[in-house]
């Protein structure tokens, strides 16, 4: 059994390139990630006040 593949790789196919570090694109991402935590923290809270509020309407 051959491992090795059957192309000959003598400069035929050039290997895909790396892509280079786009710091906008990190940046809106991370932005983005904090705003969605952010929100979600504040619905949180929210939530937690209703809770608290059932649990003594409850009693």
């Amino acid at each position: 059994m051959n491992y090795f593949p059957e192309k000959n790789n003598r400069g035929d196919e050039q290997p895909p390139r790396k892509k280079s570090f786009d710091f906008n694109s990190y940046k809106k991402n991370t932005i983005n990630s904090i705003h969605d935590v952010e929100h979600f923290l504040n619905n949180f809270h929210h939530y937690f006040k209703y809770f608290k509020l059932y649990k003594i309407m409850k009693k």
